[in-house]
């Protein structure tokens, strides 16, 4: 009997692409991982994904198991082994601080992998926003943060303080500002708005009275939180004006971080590109879109906001490329 190993053996050895010298990039977030794998010639060989690898919310074990998971789907992919890898660049949300991602580095050096660069994911995302250029990135999925590099390489950030201090304008902090409206509205302190049906369906109760257990039960997860925040979006598509609200000030919130990443870069009066990224963006669209605009037209007229050149994964690869460029050129 042939085993599953030896098929896969098989399967790489004879299809696998030996002479092309490849690098992986790696996006990870409060909800998903994704790895691209990049030839020399900055061509995509293979793509991954897996579950969360933020390590503050599941920890550097499960992270890091996610990670070898995204990138050997992205391996067998591109029909290559991952020790035919010669770089990493892992982005992570909960990765800025030096200590968390040097135990993270620790973590991954199980893949085999000669050169392992860990980094947060905004970082990568401003790399795939600008290539280096001055400007800025807004990411808004499960948490929210925008970081910008100006004219003398100087970076900045604000936001990424996590769903307890901020997180403004991501995926579940629309899902608890909806939710205290709708309690509000159950009580009578407030508007009636279709939250309050759609919450009960999301939730699994029957009376909207029984929201106030089931939010708080142990499986409600910041990552569960934030799915409702997506039906939060879509309430405020068929308009219903308490989703839209709090929609719109989720993007001046978004728009307010952008506006003091700006001035901390003395940016006020360049021109340059704001990009944007993650589920928020994808889903509400103009929604929130409009509201960040706004906020930018007060402290930047100059600034215009454009979709990424590159994915945060993209990026990333292409990171590491550069690394493995510079390490060449220092030695």
């Amino acid at each position: 009997m042939v085993t599953n190993d030896r098929r896969q053996a098989g399967f790489l050895s004879t299809r696998r692409l030996a002479s092309r010298r490849a690098v992986v990039g790696v996006d990870g977030g409060g909800t998903k991982t994704q790895a691209v794998i990049l030839d020399a010639d900055l061509a995509i060989l293979g793509e991954g994904l897996a579950g969360p690898s933020n390590p503050l919310r599941v920890g550097i074990a499960n992270a890091a198991a996610a990670i070898r998971e995204a990138v050997d789907q992205a391996c067998e992919a591109a029909r290559i082994r991952r020790t035919d890898l010669v770089a990493a660049e892992i982005g992570l949300a909960g990765a800025r601080r030096k200590e968390l991602s040097a135990r993270m580095r620790d973590a991954l050096l199980g893949l085999g992998i000669s050169e392992i660069v860990v980094v947060g994911d905004a970082d990568i995302a401003l790399y795939g926003a600008t290539e280096g250029e001055p400007g800025l990135i807004i990411i808004a999925g499960t948490g929210s943060i925008c970081c910008g590099i100006n004219a003398r390489s100087k970076t900045m950030c604000a936001g990424g303080w996590g769903p307890i201090a901020g997180d403004e304008g991501a995926g579940a902090w629309i899902a608890r500002r909806a939710l205290r409206a709708i309690a509000h509205a159950v009580d009578g302190r407030g508007p009636a708005t279709s939250l309050t049906s759609i919450a009960c369906n999301y939730f699994h109760v029957s009376d909207p009275n029984d929201l106030s257990t089931a939010i708080y039960a142990p499986t409600i997860t910041n990552e569960r939180l934030a799915g409702f925040g997506k039906h939060v979006v879509e309430a405020a598509k068929a308009r219903d004006q308490t989703a839209r609200e709090i929609i719109a000030e989720g993007g001046r919130e978004l728009g307010s971080a952008a506006a003091a990443v700006i001035r901390n870069l003395k940016m006020e009066r360049e021109t340059f590109q704001v990009a944007y990224v993650g589920g928020i963006f994808k889903a509400a669209g103009e929604l929130v879109l409009a509201s960040v605009r706004e906020e930018l037209r007060v402290v930047a007229p100059n600034a215009y906001l454009a979709q990424p050149r590159f994915t945060p994964a993209v990026a990333a690869a292409r990171m590491a490329w550069e690394h493995l460029n510079q390490l060449a050129l220092a030695v």
